[in-house]
Order: structure tokens, then sequence, then C-alpha cells
């Protein structure tokens, strides 16, 4: 049942993130993120491989000191159960055929047969590097930490990374 709310609250955001921000208007292009990875690495006794996916609205962006904020959506689903939707912000760094992408998002746990991170409510902080095969192409690998920020009785966050397929269209 809990599943079944997290996927209506991802789609739900997904599809609000093209009703807000809306300051500057590029030439519509939408990102997805395809990745899998090793959920909570660290933790030999609950690290699970993951696959997920994210959704980025370029066309709702901001230019700032520290690159190009947008806002993203996703998710992801541990071979143990586990799944986590989010939504938050990314800041793209352009390095050439290198972009540096950090990003924040907060967002809803539920731990299945996978590790109890001791509340539903988590907060993701990623980095992630990226390479542009092509204007349309890129390849990534990125890290994240996932935490609650001690608003549960216990907080023993979970690291992980990913291998990372981006496609615009």
């Amino acid at each position: 049942m809990i599943f079944k709310r997290l996927i209506v609250v991802l789609l739900l955001t997904f599809f609000a993130t093209n009703l807000s921000i809306g300051e500057e208007v590029k030439t519509g292009e939408h990102q997805i993120n395809v990745f899998t990875g090793n959920f909570d690495f660290s933790d030999d006794k609950q690290k699970a491989i993951l696959v997920g996916f994210q959704h980025q609205n370029e066309n709702l962006y901001r230019d700032t000191l520290i690159g190009n904020v947008s806002p993203i959506t996703g998710g992801f689903i541990t071979e143990n159960s586990a799944a986590y939707v989010y939504t938050g912000i990314e800041w793209n760094v352009d390095m050439g055929n290198l972009t540096f992408t950090p990003s924040f998002a907060p967002g809803l746990y539920h731990e299945g047969d996978g590790k109890d991170l001791g509340h539903v409510l988590e907060f993701k902080s990623e980095v992630q590097l990226s390479y542009a095969a092509s204007d349309k192409t890129s390849f990534g690998v990125s890290y994240n930490h996932v935490s609650n920020a001690s608003l549960g009785d216990k907080n023993p966050g979970a690291n992980s990374y990913m291998f990372n397929f981006i496609k615009n269209f």
C-alpha cells in the first residue's frame, strides 16, 4: 500500500515540475537519467543492487553563479524492494565534454525488505560526473548519500554509487 502511494506521489511530482519555477524558458528539452548501481555499498549486510530513473525538465532553469540550476524528479528501487521517490534541484556545471552535477532532493523512503533508514522522509545529496558522447547522450558515474537528518529515532544513512545513461529529448 505504501509503495503504491510512493508511485502516486512520484507521478504527481513528475507532472508538477512542468508547472513550477518557469521564470526563464529554454527551447524545450527534457532529460531522462536511467541508472543502476549498488545501494548502501558501505554496509556489507545491507548492500543491494538498485535501478532507477530521474527526469530533469530543462525548460525550467535558472542561471546562477554556481551553474545552471533546474528541478529534478525521480526514484529508485532495490533488489530488496526498498524504494525512494524524490524531487529536488540539481546544478549543471559545464566543463566542456564533462558535466559536474551536484544535487539535493528530499523524498519518501519505503524500506520493503531492505535497510531501515529510520524515517519515511529522507534527504538525498548526490554528485555526478558525466561525459557527453553526443549532443543528446551522456554517460556518467554518481555517488549519493541518503539520510533523514536525525528526524527519526535512528539515522544510519546509506551510501550508494551508480552508473548513469542520460538522454536528452
